[in-house]
């Protein structure tokens, strides 16, 4: 996929991600994009709290994961870097 194209689709998932984000850190956390692969998925780094939080799984994909989709279709997974 053109760089170009990949640039757009991580600047949407960023803005899906920042409307999430105030609730991850009010309790203690944080994430961030790490990488997109060709296959659409997204990299993510859950950070702070939320980082080895027993209910992150949860987080990434009843919250993470359907948040982003809904905004950006073209990503068909989320995944963290911690815990894949």
């Amino acid at each position: 996929m053109e760089r170009e194209r990949l640039d757009e689709i991580r600047a949407r998932a960023e803005k899906a991600l920042a409307k999430i984000r105030p609730y991850l850190v009010a309790d203690g956390g944080d994430i961030a994009i790490v990488d997109i692969t060709e296959d659409m998925v997204l990299k993510v780094e859950l950070k702070g709290a939320c980082n080895g939080c027993p209910f992150s799984m949860q987080t990434m994909k009843a919250g993470v994961e359907i948040t982003v989709k809904n905004e950006v279709p073209e990503i068909r997974e989320v995944v963290d870097v911690n815990n894949p």
